[in-house]
Order: C-alpha cells, then structure tokens, then sequence
C-alpha cells in the first residue's frame, strides 16, 4: 500500500484474478510483455504456483526472474509492483486505481462496481464467460481483454490495458452510476435492504 499510496489518482491498472492467477510461464511472459508495452502503471496480484487442472499443470514461480522476461523487473521497477497476495477490496477502494484486469468472478465485479472502477475482462471458466458478456455487451461498464482463449498475447493484454485506461467519460460515468445505485439499494429503504428484511420475515414466520 505504501506504494500505492505514492501513485497519481487513477493512474495504475490492477491486475487480479484470485485463486486462479498463477498462470503457466508462458501466459506470465505473455502478460509482463503486455504491461510493459503498454506504459501504464501497473499493480500485479501474481501468485507463485498455477493452478492444477484442465487450465494447466502445477508450476512454481516462486523465482519471478526465472518466470518473467529478461529484463522486465529493471524496465519497470518505478511504475510496477508484483505481489504474492493483495486485499482485492482494499486495493479497489484505493485513489490510485484506475482500472481493473479481472476473471469476472462474481464477488469480483460486485467489488469493482462498489468502489466504481472501470474493469477489463478476462474470463478463465465457468459462468465468468457469461459475466464478462453482460458487462461488456449488455451493461457498457468494461472492455475485453480475452474471450477466454487459452493463451492471451501481450499485444491483446497491451491493447486492452489501454482501452481500459483511456476509456471514454460516457463508460466512466456509467460505472459510477451504477456505484451509486449499488450504495443506495444498501441503505435503509434501498432495494436490497427492503428484500433482505423481507426474505428474513418470511423465514422467520414458516
């Protein structure tokens, strides 16, 4: 965070996709490669072993510079972090983020529309693929950055990375309307706070 807390307002693109963000090796260079083209400050949840199963074998990367290009840490060492691990809510909530490379997982948007921060989507699996069209397509509050193919470029991350970073006032002003709404159906008489109450005095009187 104290990093962080040194950047510009809304000048660094978070890069985070939970359990599922320990990428094989060439997906990691694939990604380095597209945020050190891109120019942008960058934060990068990256944790040290890929995920085992039908999105590829166990790898460590505990050794980032035998993971990443040659190179990449020097080249980006005053505009880039990686970490192991982040509070995703604390980094969203931060003044300094401007964007967010997520896997749509639905915890995930409903943290990036709380704190009202443009997202680029990246669906690994399941119904994130569902998740990434509507927020694209339906509800005009994302770019894409993947439509879920196995290996992403760095030129499609470079390009999405920028999309996302220079994305129009109208989308900008869509996401913080749809922040406000969220804020509201929370409060006392909001609608999720109405049907809560509702939902809890049905199951109370069965």
């Amino acid at each position: 965070m104290a990093w962080l807390d040194k950047q510009p307002l809304s000048s660094v693109v978070f890069l985070c996709f939970r359990s599922m963000g320990g990428f094989e090796a060439d997906q990691i260079q694939e990604i380095a490669n597209g945020l050190d083209r891109s120019g942008y400050q960058f934060l990068w949840s990256l944790p040290r072993s890929a995920p085992k199963g039908n999105l590829g074998s166990s790898i460590e990367n505990d050794n980032l510079n035998e993971v990443l290009p040659e190179g990449f840490m020097d080249r980006t060492v005053h505009r880039g972090k990686i970490v192991k691990w982040v509070s995703q809510v604390q980094i969203l909530a931060h003044r300094a983020i401007g964007g967010f490379v997520t896997h749509c997982g639905w915890n995930s948007i409903l943290e990036s529309v709380w704190f009202g921060v443009p997202m680029a989507t990246w669906p690994l699996h399941s119904e994130q693929q569902l998740n990434a069209f509507e927020l694209v397509k339906e509800l005009g509050l994302a770019v894409e950055i993947s439509k879920g193919n196995y290996l992403v470029t760095a030129e499609e991350v470079e390009n999405g990375v920028k999309r996302l970073m220079n994305i129009d006032d109208e989308v900008r002003g869509k996401v913080r309307d749809i922040r406000n709404l969220s804020r509201k159906a929370l409060k006392v008489g909001g609608s999720s706070n109405h049907n809560l109450g509702c939902f809890i005095e049905e199951v109370l009187h069965k």
